[in-house]
């Protein structure tokens, strides 16, 4: 299990924006009778944001940035680092960091990089932006992290369509003197449990690509959509998650009594009840979004926190560990606190 401390550095400000477009998976047309309903008992999500053809993960991001920019009243040559986690980048090339530094307008000294990162991907951001802020030369920061993992998935697919939404989001950070400290637990085990396979150098884009492969009743993709291997994901999440909040807690010595909010990565309502339960968590210190957007991959830590923990997170201070989990196979965790920040409510595009 790597270990990371980071100090100096806090979280000042959070933003997400989802497309407006709301998908209901009641009336997804590849259920049976009775199957939408049984789906939705057990996976809790009952509608997703769906992004337009024209919509990128980078556009919500810089959507959510420019308002979070705006509410803090940063100057836009002041922002050092501007790091962007997503895997659906705009393109192969150019990094989409630096797209999205012109976008906003942001000074031609800063930093900008892309980490290409699913589940787990706002928890290794904050570790990679928190450790450049950390040193005190850089002194603020933005961390986009979205995804539009609807453009990756099948719609004639009931094993992943209707699980997955879309959503981008903001998180600021600057150098503090104060003593701030954020701690970090990593793991992976490599894995195609969760696996696109064609449009890599791998297995390059042929003409087979764009052809939709029928596999059983409901399930029908090309290879280059995203298919998962459920129950392979579902034990890896449910073993690894809390041994990751466990790891974390003992690495800190903190006692989870202390913690004010848990938040999951939002796979499913079934495996993170499950996880919660294995820990002993009190249902309240435990919010869920994924009854209204779904699995946004990377997204749904600071998606969760900004749609469900607005009014705490901006009028209270609070200790919170984030764990997430997923393609890679990969998880983290970070145990961080916020006092009375920039929360803005989420934002439709």
């Amino acid at each position: 299990m790597a270990k990371l401390k980071t100090e100096h550095v806090k979280i000042t400000g959070m933003a997400a924006c989802v497309p407006s477009n709301v998908e209901e998976n009641l009336y997804l047309p590849f259920f049976k009778e009775g199957e939408a309903e049984k789906v939705i008992a057990s996976t809790g999500i009952e509608r997703r944001r769906i992004a337009d053809k024209n919509t990128t993960s980078s556009d919500l991001c810089c959507k959510a940035a420019e308002k979070l920019i705006d509410e803090l009243h940063w100057e836009k040559e002041e922002i050092d680092c501007l790091i962007f986690v997503s895997q659906s980048p705009d393109y192969i090339q150019p990094a989409t960091s630096c797209l999205l530094q012109k976008r906003l307008g942001l000074s031609i000294n800063c930093f900008s990089m892309d980490i290409s990162y699913g589940c787990p991907g706002w928890v290794y951001g904050l570790s990679v932006i928190s450790s450049l802020l950390s040193h005190g030369t850089m002194k603020k920061g933005l961390l986009l992290v979205g995804d539009t993992p609807s453009k990756c998935k099948s719609r004639n697919d009931k094993t992943t369509w209707p699980l997955f939404g879309d959503a981008g989001t903001a998180t600021a950070l600057e150098f503090t003197e104060e003593h701030s400290e954020m701690y970090f637990t990593f793991a992976t085990e490599g894995s195609t449990a969760i696996i696109i396979k064609d449009g890599g150098a791998r297995n390059p884009v042929t003409s087979t690509s764009l052809e939709e492969v029928f596999y059983d009743e409901g399930i029908s993709r090309r290879p280059l959509d995203s298919e998962m291997d459920g129950m392979a994901v579902f034990t890896f999440g449910l073993k690894r998650a809390p041994e990751s909040v466990q790891n974390l807690l003992d690495y800190t010595n903190i006692d989870k009594d202390d913690i004010d909010l848990f938040i999951f990565h939002q796979a499913n309502l079934f495996m993170n009840e499950k996880i919660r339960k294995k820990l002993n968590i009190p249902e309240e210190k435990v919010p869920y979004s994924m009854q209204n957007y779904g699995n946004t991959t990377c997204a749904t830590i600071p998606l969760t926190l900004v749609s469900q923990c607005e009014k705490e997170l901006s009028e209270n201070r609070k200790k919170i560990i984030a764990t997430a989990f997923g393609v890679g196979l990969s998880w983290g965790s970070v145990l961080f606190e916020v006092d009375r920040i920039i929360c803005l409510a989420v934002m439709d595009y």
